[in-house]
């Protein structure tokens, strides 16, 4: 009966002494899918923060969908920041336990013997408490790795934040252009259909061979099957961007997005500076140089580390002893023997690790340089091209403004017009194209830089530390 309330009483006094449980918390995984499926950019926690982010309740609801307020929604929204911010937290939280100094240890032991030399008492007790003493000031050296940790772990938050910034403006621009290339193959579609048509008629009147016919309704079918596989590509680059938003499909589909600035307004826009200075700009800004920095400093601490190992740690081991009537006290010390070798074979792989981080860091940076070099000559080409396109766009309209007089004349028939009509579109389909490509080429700089080139609503220091609160 008293083991019983013994046992009973045990986790009772365990639990008043401040000791904590284990509490279970298993996986729900209809729970998750419930939660990822109730994610809505209309919720009074989405709203407010955007409100955080200084826009005005007249903002609300959006109904025209720009770069900025996707960004925002996948900051917001996309599980890897909850990821990211979870393993900081962590890391934080080993900041402590890295801090934490060695508890002693309490040891007893109790005897008895058969008395057979007549002893005083036939019992003996002993108590010894060991007092580890930490030297070199390992100790302050494990905090400082386990911070270099911590910092690295929340530089990691702003690169994903980062990233998802890329990735919401790459698929942004691509479904613009998408939209672009629909709008342009639907008007080539009626142009070729009525191309069509007036072969059908010259060839039922014998005025075009079968061979015209033919070709035009090649020339339709292709645009037909390019204009097919531009829905389709729409349908994927949605289920992209929604990926990218860390929201449900269905919703994404239902948003609107309004046009891109234009490009030029973007560059014109811009910090002068920010591409005049660009390398030294990447240099500052960029993510993984300053991640990279933090694993060099760690392993330049795990070198201090190994080094001060050099010299043992000590274990005062103060006891008393009662031994068969006498009462006996005692001092011990004990350590490791680490002084036999210092260490030697740890601190070199330390050594050499440092060596393998500060590589990385210069092929990291040299590779960062080479990117900003090549996205500057990227974006000059790009802005080049375009000058070049609207040039030639500005001469095919002029042409198809005089082919409009000569019809208006009757000067030309309407198959002539039409094909002057269908040059202005394909003319018109490559400003696109050579548009689009800029809106890439400053996509690429801004994120070798990691700064946006002009400032709009999300400001550069968005991305060094992202919290939802």
């Amino acid at each position: 009966m008293h083991t019983r309330l013994w046992l009973v009483c045990l986790p009772l006094a365990l639990s008043a002494c401040g000791f904590l449980e284990y509490i279970a918390k298993p996986i729900d995984q209809q729970a998750l899918i419930h939660k990822i499926e109730s994610k809505s950019p209309d919720s009074a926690e989405f709203k407010q923060y955007l409100a955080d982010n200084n826009y005005t309740p007249s903002t609300f609801p959006i109904t025209q969908w720009n770069l900025d307020e996707l960004i925002y929604c996948a900051l917001f929204f996309h599980p890897n920041l909850d990821l990211a911010r979870a393993q900081w937290h962590a890391a934080e939280t080993a900041q402590a336990t890295a801090g934490a100094r060695p508890l002693p240890t309490l040891s007893g032991n109790y005897g008895k013997s058969d008395n057979a030399n007549d002893d005083i008492s036939p019992y003996t007790y002993g108590l010894s408490i060991d007092i580890p003493v930490v030297t070199a000031n390992k100790r302050s050296i494990r905090i400082e790795n386990a911070q270099h940790l911590s910092e690295s772990a929340k530089l990691e938050v702003a690169q994903t934040a980062w990233n998802l910034r890329a990735q919401v403006a790459t698929t942004y621009y691509e479904l613009q252009f998408n939209q672009a290339q629909l709008r342009a193959l639907a008007q080539e579609l009626a142009y070729r259909q009525n191309i069509v048509a007036m072969y059908q008629k010259r060839q039922d009147l014998g005025l075009a061979s079968k061979v015209e016919l033919s070709h035009a309704k090649l020339l339709l079918q292709s645009t037909n099957t390019d204009l097919n596989t531009q829905q389709q590509n729409k349908v994927v680059l949605t289920a992209k961007l929604a990926s990218n938003l860390g929201l449900p499909l269905s919703l994404v589909q239902q948003m609107t997005f309004s046009d891109a600035p234009s490009a030029e307004n973007i560059i014109a826009n811009a910090n002068p500076s920010l591409v005049t200075n660009a390398q030294s700009t990447a240099l500052l800004n960029r993510l993984d140089l300053r991640i990279a920095l933090e694993r060099y400093a760690l392993a330049e601490g795990k070198l201090k580390l190994e080094i001060a190992k050099q010299y043992p740690d000590i274990t005062v081991s103060p006891s008393y002893t009662y031994e068969f009537g006498s009462q006996v006290w005692s001092l011990g010390l004990s350590s490791l023997m680490s002084i036999l070798n210092k260490n030697k074979y740890a601190i070199a792989e330390a050594n050499q690790l440092r060596e393998v981080e500060a590589a990385q860091f210069e092929s990291l940076q040299s590779r960062v340089i080479s990117e900003t070099h090549a996205a500057r000559a990227k974006l000059t080409q790009t802005q080049q091209a375009l000058t070049d396109y609207k040039r030639l766009y500005t001469l095919q309209q002029d042409n198809t403004n005089r082919m409009q007089r000569l019809f208006a004349g009757g000067e030309i028939d309407r198959l002539e017009l039409t094909m002057a009509k269908l040059e202005d579109l394909m003319s018109q389909k490559s400003l696109a194209l050579a548009n689009f490509q800029l809106y890439t080429s400053i996509n690429n700089l801004e994120n070798t830089l990691q700064h946006p080139l002009n400032e709009r609503v999300i400001q550069p220091n968005a991305f060094n530390a992202v919290h939802k609160d």
